[in-house]
């Protein structure tokens, strides 16, 4: 476990370009990634993720290119996913200058993928990404892990998937709330408990931070680094404020 808890921006890239809405809808532009790399390298972020988010719905690798060129202007680890189908599609984004490599899709195609990919590259460059949806009443779990950005259900139960990620090998479990994505209202903490209770490798929360005071509530639930994207795209918080508020709270961070 980190003995300080980290702060991840995230840049959700589309064509290119750096793009956030809520619950993955109504996508608008947020800058250029490599640019914002630099400013979030500069301003004292713990590390960064890159996702492509188009790029499994496409049926293509992740822009090697541009993880290339983020990659340069940043001195902290560097996060990628989206469209990673192989060892092969890890080994090349590990050579563009990835630190890690997050995993979604293919994984819920094909689980064993994950120990493969834990074995050859080891446990601390593979994360699983986890992209759940609370279920209605009377369904059976609480969470459901989705595909497609949260819009086509799977049937697999969030929490269950999280376990069996850790029993395959991987190193961190990247958990997005889909529900909570976008809306600046708070992180789903119901289910960071839940998901804390069930594995021992650290946790990242994903989903829903409007504001620095929402993220150390994020931390007492269990989560090991906290993640946020358009808040602090469009200025609305900075990373230092968010650090600052944590350690208000007796949360050790690095300033």
């Amino acid at each position: 476990m980190s003995v300080t808890t980290r702060v991840i921006p995230c840049l959700d890239v589309k064509e290119g370009r750096v793009v956030k809405g809520v619950n993955f809808q109504g996508l608008r532009d947020a800058g250029d990634p490599v640019e914002l790399a630099a400013r979030y390298d500069a301003e004292g972020a713990d590390e960064l993720t890159f996702l492509d988010v188009s790029a499994s719905k496409e049926g293509r690798g992740t822009i090697l290119e541009v993880v290339r060129r983020t990659a340069d202007q940043i001195f902290i680890p560097l996060t990628v996913g989206g469209g990673v189908r192989s060892a092969d599609d890890v080994d090349a984004l590990l050579r563009a200058g990835a630190d890690k490599v997050s995993v979604n899709s293919s994984a819920i195609a094909r689980p064993e993928l994950l120990r493969e990919l834990s074995e050859r590259f080891g446990a601390q460059c593979i994360v699983l990404s986890v992209d759940a949806r609370r279920l209605p009443e009377g369904e059976p779990g609480a969470y459901e892990v989705t595909t497609h950005g949260g819009t086509k259900g799977t049937g697999i139960d969030a929490i269950e998937w999280a376990r069996r990620g850790e029993e395959l090998g991987v190193g961190e479990i990247l958990l997005n709330s889909m529900d909570a994505d976008g809306t600046k209202e708070g992180f789903d903490i119901e289910m960071l408990e839940a998901v804390r209770a069930a594995v021992n490798i650290p946790v990242i929360a994903s989903g829903g931070a409007g504001k620095a005071s929402d993220f150390a509530p994020a931390v007492a639930a269990g989560a090991d680094a906290v993640l946020a994207a358009s808040i602090f795209h469009f200025g609305q918080v900075t990373i230092p404020e968010v650090k600052q508020a944590m350690a208000d709270e007796g949360i050790e961070v690095r300033l």
